[in-house]
């Protein structure tokens, strides 16, 4: 069974969750492909895919929707996972599935599952613009990403294909 986890990320803290879910997916048996949407032009010839983005305001990265819009049939007539990644702090915030809006790409292509998991901040990566607004929400800066979720996430994932 062939999948592609494919992601979009700004800083390269999503990109690293996709890498560790395909690691997982990998580890269960599965032939997995690893890309960022940007280099993953088409989902064919795939069994399934994992399909996330960072969260900025709420939303996916305009490449990820990009991605989902240029894919469409090809994403409703297979097996598809979402995850989102944006959420900081100590518990993450905002919590879960109100941390981003991904509602029009549910319906879109109807998923078996969205998962958000928590982000990494890195001030010292932001432009000038996202700084401010950082400073100007006090959002804390760290890395929040639960890799042991990551994991069980994969392995459910797995299951759910070898099943």
């Amino acid at each position: 069974m062939s999948v592609l986890v494919a992601a979009a990320s700004r800083y390269g803290a999503t990109a690293e969750i996709a890498d560790a879910i395909g690691k997982g997916l990998e580890r269960a048996g599965l032939d997995v492909t690893v890309a960022s949407v940007d280099d993953a032009s088409s989902v064919d010839g795939y069994d399934a895919v994992v399909l996330g983005s960072a969260v900025y305001a709420g939303r996916w990265l305009k490449a990820a929707r990009k991605f989902v819009k240029r894919n469409r049939d090809a994403l409703s007539a297979t097996r598809v996972w979402l995850f989102s990644s944006g959420p900081i702090g100590d518990p993450p915030e905002p919590d879960g599935e109100e941390a981003v809006d991904v509602s029009g790409i549910i319906e879109a292509i109807e998923p078996e599952e969205h998962r958000v998991f928590a982000g990494k901040l890195d001030k010292d990566q932001l432009t000038f613009g996202e700084r401010a607004i950082v400073v100007a929400v006090r959002s804390p800066e760290g890395d929040f990403r639960d890799w042991d979720d990551v994991a069980a996430w994969a392995g459910k994932i797995a299951t759910a294909l070898q099943g």
